[in-house]
């Protein structure tokens, strides 16, 4: 075999060679130039979610749908996985999406951004509301005016997830908060009687927001004089716990969009006191090192 020939051969090995060396996240065109994979080939098409049959899924579920996004798909978990798997990513500047709503700890821990939803199919902003059983202000109205009072934002939320997440018990966290901000906590509370050993009782989700503000809550109805017992269920059956009465209180409805049918199944049978928490929201969430801004992106 001739030099010549030898030489060609060992060059194109050495082209094959380093072609298939390229980034993962790169890919080889006809003409021999790279080009960067689409966002779903990084990430497989891939979104990773929660609780199957959460209203926050069935948004989802939705938004593959208005935006056409038929190759995608969204697993389901929970979202201690959910984060798990944010983190893994992350750590490795790896891209990933994920189902993500705020508050949560995840963006004081992270350098995240929602992507843009140009649609609205997440609704916008939303509220946390109270709600309460039919005849709450007439039974407890020390407790009820607090209730009206009481309103808080997002950073005073992600303060008590970020502790609990470092692993300090729950109410343990919520009371550092309480002594941290003792002058906001005074306003919802300032002139209100207290009681003595009267039973109330809450209603919460298990969600890393609501064990939050539950916590936080019952002990400042502890502080009140309230014997203070408090649940955790699914939203369904805290919606029914407070329309037929068996429960007084809960701090966990995101309304307008996201538990609206829960809003409208028990329409009449609650009492919506008021706005406990604004500007929260949901949607898919990113890595900010991701060049992505927006759902349409992902066509």
């Amino acid at each position: 075999m001739s030099k010549k020939l030898i030489g060609i051969i060992a060059a194109s090995l050495l082209v094959t060679g380093l072609a298939g060396c390229n980034r993962d996240n790169k890919k080889a065109t006809a003409d021999g130039a790279e080009s960067i994979d689409t966002i779903g080939e990084q990430v497989k098409y891939k979104i990773t979610g929660i609780e199957p049959g959460s209203g926050h899924m069935h948004a989802t579920e939705r938004v593959l749908e208005e935006y056409d996004l038929a190759e995608w798909e969204v697993t389901t978990g929970n979202g201690a996985a959910m984060t798990a798997a944010l983190k893994k990513s992350y750590d490795k500047k790896e891209p990933i999406i994920v189902t993500g709503w705020s508050p949560h700890w995840k963006f004081v821990r992270y350098d995240l951004k929602f992507l843009d939803d140009p649609k609205l199919v997440y609704g916008g902003t939303e509220e946390i509301h109270t709600i309460g059983r039919i005849g709450l202000n007439e039974d407890f109205p020390e407790a009820y005016e607090i209730f009206q009072r009481f309103k808080w934002d997002v950073k005073d939320m992600e303060e008590i997830m970020v502790e609990i997440e470092e692993g300090t018990e729950p109410e343990e966290a919520a009371q550092h908060w309480i002594d941290k901000h003792k002058a906001k906590v005074d306003k919802w509370t300032e002139g209100v009687r207290k009681v003595k050993g009267v039973q109330i009782k809450i209603a919460s989700t298990v969600w890393d927001s609501e064990i939050a503000s539950h916590h936080m809550m019952k002990l400042v109805l502890e502080d009140m004089g309230y014997d203070v017992k408090l649940m955790f269920v699914e939203l369904g059956p805290l919606f029914a716990a407070i329309a037929d009465g068996s429960t007084d209180v809960s701090f966990a409805p995101w309304l307008p969009n996201s538990h609206k049918p829960y809003v409208e199944k028990f329409e009449g049978k609650f009492d919506d006191i008021g706005v406990n928490m604004e500007n929260v929201r949901q949607g898919l969430v990113v890595p900010s090192y991701m060049d992505i801004d927006s759902i349409e992106d992902l066509k």
